[in-house]
């Protein structure tokens, strides 16, 4: 079983950037793909990310598993849209174009749809960058650029050491569900969709106790170090910003700015091609 969402340093200039840097990048390009809603931007937006990726060098195999969890909250979150508000669309843009009439309450239009794409562009465009972000930064890298951020460093620890540990969580994971076959519990594709929700299910137990315990040798260690006694702290993994992070995240607040100016330079974020 391959790890999932974990740092693999593969020798790439996204790699080689320093943790602030990809902080900045990939907060900047939450918050703007967040408040955007023009899809001539979003579309831009989506073809940097997936480029992004793939310079990475990320395996799909790595995210295969994230990406399926996301795609189908995606979907049920559409549908939720439409079921509870199946005119959101018309009353954001201001008009409305039936394309087929359901029922007196449910009429799909041009507009619902259009609003809808946006929403599932969104996410395309964030996933993607969550993905190269958490494959790409060193978790103790990470704990001292949020603190360098100004985020206190002991939850920037917090976020790291959960960071670092889901390699290991995938690792416990993979234990238990190989002793449950080995014990005669089929988990393959040989049984059925229920018996093997079932039968994962059945591994979360153990699972936490497993991550507990590892909580508590850890908590006992860094208490051992006294961790959290000074204000401050130094940083082993913590490195000075080159000429490529500077010029990184100079492009990625100017993305920013001119991403921001084109989808408000009609006066709102809801491009309305439909006018």
């Amino acid at each position: 079983m391959k790890k999932m969402l974990s740092y693999n340093d593969k020798g790439t200039w996204i790699h080689s950037l320093c943790g602030v840097t990809k902080l900045v990048y990939f907060l900047l390009w939450t918050i703007t793909a967040m408040i955007c809603y023009d899809i001539r931007v979003l579309a831009v937006m989506v073809v940097v990310s997936i480029l992004a990726f793939i310079v990475s060098k990320t395996s799909f195999d790595e995210v295969k598993g994230v990406f399926v969890f996301i795609l189908v909250f995606l979907t049920i979150n559409l549908l939720a849209i439409f079921l509870f508000a199946p005119e959101h669309g018309s009353e954001l843009y201001g008009t409305k174009h039936v394309l087929l009439t359901l029922t007196n309450k449910y009429v799909v239009t041009k507009e619902q749809l259009f609003y809808e794409a946006n929403v599932f562009i969104k996410y395309i465009v964030i996933v993607p960058a969550v993905f190269t972000f958490m494959t790409t930064t060193n978790p103790s890298e990470f704990a001292a650029s949020l603190n360098r951020v100004g985020i206190g460093y002991k939850g920037g620890y917090s976020l790291a050491l959960a960071l670092r540990y889901i390699p290991d969580v995938q690792a416990d994971f993979t234990k238990i569900r190989n002793s449950q076959a080995a014990r005669g519990i089929e988990m393959s594709k040989k049984a059925s969709i229920m018996d093997r929700i079932k039968h994962t299910a059945a591994i979360i137990f153990p699972l936490i106790f497993t991550s507990m315990d590892r909580i508590d040798v850890v908590s006992n260690a860094m208490e051992l170090r006294c961790f959290g006694k000074h204000k401050k702290r130094t940083w082993y993994m913590g490195r000075p910003l080159k000429p490529l992070d500077i010029t990184v995240m100079v492009l990625t607040v100017a993305a920013m700015c001119i991403a921001l100016f084109i989808t408000f330079s009609n006066g709102s974020r809801f491009y309305n091609p439909f006018i």
